[in-house]
């Protein structure tokens, strides 16, 4: 490809735009050696604030300033105005609906799944110990377990979290960012992916790049994991079906043959889980259109048990 093609030619250097916290450096570090492997071409980082970032010290609660998304959006925003080709995201801050201008243009391997407690196992929690975490959904998954649990909110980068765990209780974490920083020696208890099931695409990088930018989508396409592409696209399908309004405590994780779902209403401490089966392979080599309508049903089969719960007085 030459520059007179009106794109930047394949030997100019990539720039991945990044959160600087140490863990999504690290994952852009990650990408970033990949795609040298795979092209030969240079890369450089492209470090950006964002919301999450600066609300991380005060401690203020994700839900309370637009949970999923705070941590993308002026990530995406360099993209879009030129300061970087690519975003890197870890996948389970995205949104369900697709940024304008922007493709997902990659997806690397899933890193393990797991939600983890540090400082104590569930069993050796007392009765009424204090469980700090930033996630609603995992309050409600320990909640429908273990109601007499009480829950403190948790921010800050993986350092503060884990400087962080309450005397005599635990704090809950995602076990692919203790495994990015090598930090799994503090891990207390691995939690069933049946039981808690995590957030959509948790433990798997993301990566955007603009619409009509043919040659940096080219690069990606050299690191995209397919199996992993097909299993975070059906978690998509389901979450983009519940809708951008959603508030409730979702989850979905595709895992072997079918995709768990969990979803929540904890003023009314009910609870739906749910397994839709699935047809393509995880090799992720055929068509899953028939998976993502699946995952569609499911989302809606999940809220109508949801509401009918609610409307006979049922519990968790």
């Amino acid at each position: 490809m030459s520059e007179t093609d009106g794109n930047v030619p394949d030997t100019a250097p990539l720039r991945i735009a990044t959160r600087s916290s140490q863990q999504a450096s690290t994952q852009a570090g990650a990408v970033a050696s990949a795609l040298t492997a795979a092209t030969g071409r240079p890369v450089e980082l492209v470090f950006v604030d964002t919301v999450g970032d600066r609300t991380q010290a005060d401690n203020v609660p994700l839900h309370s300033i637009g949970g999923q998304g705070v941590f993308v959006k002026e990530v995406q925003n360099a993209v879009l105005d030129g300061r970087a080709d690519l975003a890197v995201h870890s996948a389970k801050d995205l949104t369900s609906d697709t940024t304008p201008g922007l493709r997902l243009a990659a997806f690397t391997e899933r890193r393990d799944a797991h939600d983890v407690l540090v400082g104590a196992t569930l069993d050796e929690l007392p009765l009424g110990a204090l469980v700090a975490t930033g996630s609603v959904r995992r309050r409600a998954q320990l909640a429908a377990v273990r109601p007499d649990l009480e829950f403190a909110e948790l921010r800050g980068n993986i350092g503060t979290r884990l400087s962080k765990v309450p005397d005599g209780g635990a704090i809950v974490m995602a076990k692919a960012a203790l495994l990015i920083l090598e930090l799994t020696e503090h891990i207390a208890e691995e939690l069933s992916l049946s039981e808690f099931v995590p957030a959509v695409g948790q433990g798997c990088v993301a990566i955007e790049c603009r619409v009509d930018d043919d040659d940096t989508r080219r690069a990606l396409a050299t690191i995209d994991h397919a199996p992993t592409r097909r299993a975070v696209e059906i978690e998509r399908a389901f979450l983009s079906e519940l809708g951008s309004g959603c508030s409730l405590p979702v989850a979905g994780h595709v895992r072997g043959s079918g995709l768990d779902i969990f979803v929540a209403d904890p003023e009314r401490s009910t609870s739906v889980r749910h397994r839709v089966e699935l047809r393509s392979h995880p090799d992720g080599h055929e068509s899953v259109d028939a998976d993502l309508a699946a995952a569609r049903q499911g989302a809606r089969d999940a809220m109508a048990s949801l509401a009918g719960q609610v409307a006979s007085g049922d519990g968790a």
